[in-house]
């Protein structure tokens, strides 16, 4: 009895399994039969478009560039190129129209074409006919073979992209860490910047450290200006004066040492179109205004205002020298401060309260030399502190700020600063120095002054 159950048991396995190992080959089938086209974009080398009278034809230059060789030679847009080859090199179908029809002129066929070729020397082409007025999808079939199908409706995007889309728009490819030096004049402005290790300096008209996010700003414009149109594939002397450009109202002068090029960008704006071109094309283009703003700043804006630029948690040592103060202290791996050479633990809060203080100083007003030291009270400063910070491994940096003459007007107190590392002084609120406790037993642990080693530390 137990066997005879066992065996119609194993038979109906059998069939069932039969029936699933059928259905799933069917269902390859008809999953197959759903696609127009079922290649690997990737396997595909050419794209040719046409659209009456126009063509626009692609040729893969390499794994990750195209080239437009038709009806100009140019560079293409490689993520809209690629996109155009995802389609239709992996193409659904929404259904079946026709098997064998009669006439394709019902169906609008052909209206547009587009041909693939493949890696291994083999082509598709598709003809597309007229939009389906019940659901918008379009009439199509493979010239290799009889059927029209329907394509999803969203394939008319991308056939209908003029050749614009279709190129590469950023004429101006810069990797703006390359750059080291820049130069722009422009109707309101003259400077002249250079990148020392990871800071930016201005050296003309005056020397000082530069706000690092307002030259990134510029140059990351630069790189990222886009054609609205090509107005000129071969640039001559009277299109140069025709959009303004022979005599431009801002010219941008690039060094790029590592590459050995020097590059010079050249921009007019005449109404709300601003107009392009550079040493390094031969083309003129239009382009969206997203630059002018910051090149007419003045130098004072692209001057940095921070009295020293750090992050507090880089800090890891700190020394404090006033009349009544001479104290050193270390940050250890466990952050916590510490006296040195003591080694005895200092007050963590005030300390870092003090550090943000300083990390977020800005001045008010530059005063740039020449100057007299002693007009400021900086030539013998009665407060001076150190900070020394870690920008990365085995790199540290010193930063010493000297406090000068306190002046109070109008209620307000401003002390002037001195950055040793800097030929101009500052001057700014004096608020933060009540963050500096006078004494140094304020700089240490309430309870460690309460259990007396206050005196221990002296």
């Amino acid at each position: 009895m137990k066997f005879r159950t066992t065996l119609y048991l194993f038979i109906a396995f059998v069939i069932l399994l039969a029936f699933f190992l059928l259905s799933e080959s069917v269902f390859k089938k008809e999953k197959k039969e759903d696609k127009l086209v079922d290649r690997s974009s990737e396997e595909v080398t050419e794209i040719i478009l046409t659209r009456g009278e126009e063509t626009i034809h692609f040729v893969k230059e390499d794994e990750d560039n195209w080239l437009i060789k038709e009806p100009i030679t140019a560079a293409a847009d490689r993520y809209e190129v690629n996109r155009l080859a995802d389609d239709f090199s992996n193409l659904k179908l929404e259904r079946v129209v026709e098997e064998a029809p009669n006439d394709l002129k019902k169906y609008g066929l052909p209206n547009k074409e587009i041909t693939l070729k493949f890696k291994d020397k083999t082509e598709v082409k598709i003809e597309i006919g007229e939009e389906n007025p019940l659901d918008n999808t379009l009439f199509a079939k493979r010239s290799d073979e009889e059927r029209v199908v329907l394509l999803p409706s969203f394939i008319k995007t991308a056939l209908d992209k003029k050749l614009i889309d279709f190129r590469k728009k950023d004429i101006f490819s810069l990797a703006t860490d390359e750059v080291k030096e820049i130069k722009v004049e422009g109707p309101q402005t003259k400077w002249e910047a250079e990148k020392k290790d990871d800071e930016w300096w201005l050296t003309s008209p005056l020397q000082s450290l530069a706000e690092a996010s307002q030259i990134s700003n510029i140059l990351y414009s630069l790189s990222s200006l886009k054609a609205k149109e090509f107005l000129s594939e071969e640039k001559n002397e009277e299109e140069l004066r025709r959009y303004g450009l022979a005599n431009p109202q801002y010219k941008i002068k690039l060094q790029l040492p590592q590459k050995e090029q020097e590059l010079t960008v050249y921009l007019t704006k005449q109404d709300d179109t601003l107009y392009a071109t550079s040493t390094a094309t031969s083309k003129i283009i239009s382009a969206e205004d997203t630059i002018t703003s910051d090149l007419d700043k003045k130098i004072e804006e692209l001057r940095e205002k921070e009295i020293a630029v750090f992050y507090t948690w880089e800090v890891k040592g700190l020394k404090l020298k006033t009349k009544e103060l001479d104290i050193s202290l270390q940050k250890n791996d466990a952050n916590d401060w510490l006296f040195e050479p003591s080694g005895k633990k200092a007050d963590n809060e005030k300390i870092e309260n003090f550090i943000r203080e300083v990390e977020s100083l800005e001045t008010d007003s530059f005063i740039d030399p020449p100057f007299e030291l002693k007009e400021y009270g900086l030539e013998q400063p009665q407060t001076e502190f150190t900070l020394l910070v870690e920008e990365g491994e085995n790199k540290t940096k010193e930063i010493t700020i000297q406090v000068g003459q306190i002046q109070e007007k109008d209620g307000e107190k401003t002390a002037y600063l001195r950055n040793t590392r800097l030929n101009y002084l500052f001057q700014v609120k004096a608020d933060f120095l009540e963050k500096l406790p006078p004494q140094k037993e304020d700089w240490q642990p309430k309870s460690s002054s309460a259990s007396g080693e206050k005196e221990g530390e002296k």
